[in-house]
């Protein structure tokens, strides 16, 4: 079964498995972290409560939460081939992916944020800082292994997220999967795939562990 041709496309399952990962985590985090700032600091005990921005940010989250991914991917389909000009694909799947993946980040960074010792905040104003600084000099900077750690774990998610897109053409090692181990009942491939995908996690971790463990001051 495992001609040059199958180990070729298990190669190239694993770069577009690892290329939806990653992108769509690099995406996340880009419209996410704004996000969970945003959530932040318009909570009630916030920096600068406004009960209006953070029950419309609150909503969303919510609503792209509750939709399970497989819906969730479906229903992008018009607004995934407006954006990338198909719907099908590794390039296409990260669209939805990201999607799913920013009310999720903006959860965990606003929780993260909200871990910050009050004290440090308030020492903060009294020295004059301002909200921007705040933000960027000192919440981001205490909340860093927490954020890391959030980081890693949605990582891990959008692995998983990327491999069930496989079941309707999204390419990567859940397309294989499923069309050589379920639709052929080729099971060797399907345990194949499987292998690989927890390896990959495992390797995900890992190193999200080791990165953590490096900037995290409490553990040297």
């Amino acid at each position: 079964m495992f001609d040059q041709t199958v180990v070729n496309m298990i190669g190239t399952g694993i770069k577009d498995t690892l290329y939806m990962t990653l992108a769509s985590t690099f995406f996340g985090y880009v419209f996410g972290l704004p996000f969970g700032i945003v959530l932040y600091v318009t909570r009630k005990d916030g920096l600068r409560p406004n009960r209006f921005i953070y029950f419309v940010g609150d909503a969303i989250c919510n609503i792209v939460r509750s939709v399970p991914f497989l819906i969730l991917l479906i229903l992008l389909i018009p607004f995934t081939r407006f954006l990338v000009g198909k719907s099908y694909g590794s390039s296409a799947t990260v669209v939805p992916l990201v999607i799913c993946a920013v009310p999720y980040i903006a959860r965990v960074v606003e929780a993260s944020l909200h871990e910050v010792d009050a004290g440090v905040i308030e020492a903060a104003k009294a020295m004059g800082a301002g909200k921007l600084q705040i933000i960027w000099k000192v919440l981001l900077v205490e909340a860093r292994v927490s954020l890391l750690n959030g980081a890693v774990i949605t990582t891990g998610i959008l692995l998983g997220y990327s491999a069930m897109s496989g079941t309707v053409g999204g390419g990567g090692l859940g397309d294989i999967a499923v069309r050589y181990g379920y639709y052929r009942w080729q099971t060797d491939i399907m345990a194949v795939t499987v292998v690989l995908l927890i390896v990959i996690f495992q390797l995900i971790q890992n190193a999200g562990s080791r990165m953590v463990g490096w900037i995290d001051h409490r553990k040297r």
